[in-house]
């Protein structure tokens, strides 16, 4: 068996209010940059104040507080702004934010996901706690879901009749902490018309998959997100592939993160494939991929 991964990470502490303490995952975060003059884009949404160029790319900049829905940041307040450089769903975006507090070390088992009574427009994956005081995780798929919305159909996978015909006994688990993932992923099998199992929680995911096992209907493909609360998909892989009930499914971590790193450790814990969310059709492809293993065994 593969070792284990790390389950510590970086944590962004930043602030959009005075009284509450945001925070990004490090592995999002490319830098981070004092406020610079902005050129206007046309027609963009109106959380966007702006575009700059750092090193040599033209990065939109989103005001972080207005596009949750807190007080945009004032001009008097620019010029002790940062913005935080992030490259997430394959788009390098750079988000302001009132003040840049420190970087902390946390584990993904601290982590606990948000109370279920917050609204649909909770921009929240999960909180945490630090020096007695509640540390906020940002759904930054979801933030970006609002400002760059995009059409379900153009993002649509086609299958030939073989190819559906492959996938539709597959036993298939969908476990992505983020409301907007969750969807993306349900869309792209509702489209194609084949059924899933979906749930927001790693130690869920796996509670599932051995009810499934004990049931004889074992879980052949495993989509999972990789940075999730309380388990996540690096420690879902690793109980999998540790399993001896539950190890002959395919697993496919997917990440926002648009990095190397995550894909390297995906595989050093025994997941088949690691994605960037999110292509529906590498989706499928990576799928059928499972489903053709699972026909030779």
């Amino acid at each position: 068996m593969k070792s284990k991964a790390n389950q510590s990470q970086g944590l962004l502490l930043f602030r959009l209010s005075q009284q509450q303490v945001f925070a990004l995952g490090t592995l999002k975060v490319r830098e981070l940059v004092p406020y610079a003059p902005l050129s206007k884009i046309p027609k963009s949404h109106p959380a966007i104040l702006g575009a700059t160029s750092i090193r040599a790319h033209t990065i939109p900049i989103i005001d972080m507080a207005a596009a949750i829905g807190y007080r945009p940041i004032s001009a008097e307040e620019l010029p002790h702004s940062y913005i935080i450089i992030t490259d997430c769903q394959r788009m390098v975006i750079g988000f302001l934010v009132r003040g840049i507090d420190k970087i902390i070390e946390c584990n993904w088992r601290d982590i606990e996901p948000p109370a279920s009574n917050l609204g649909k427009d909770a921009f929240l994956t999960g909180v945490t706690r630090f020096d007695n005081q509640l540390i906020q995780l940002l759904d930054v798929e979801l933030l970006l879901s609002k400002i760059f919305p995009n059409n379900p159909s153009a993002n649509r996978a086609i299958l030939t009749d073989v190819q559906r015909e492959q996938l539709k006994p597959m036993n298939i688990l969908l476990v992505d902490d983020s409301k907007v993932a969750r969807k993306q992923l349900a869309d792209a099998l509702d489209m194609i018309n084949i059924s899933y199992q979906v749930t927001a929680d790693g130690k869920e995911a796996l509670a599932m998959m051995e009810r499934a096992a004990a049931e004889q209907h074992p879980i052949d493909i495993l989509v999972s997100d990789i940075e999730m609360p309380g388990l996540d998909g690096y420690e879902l892989a690793f109980a999998v592939r540790d399993n001896p009930q539950l190890a002959k499914a395919y697993i496919i971590l997917h990440t926002s993160l648009s990095s190397e790193i995550s894909v390297s450790q995906a595989h050093q814990v025994g997941a088949n494939e690691a994605l960037t969310k999110f292509d529906a059709h590498e989706l499928i492809d990576a799928m059928l991929r499972g489903a053709h293993l699972a026909e030779k065994h």
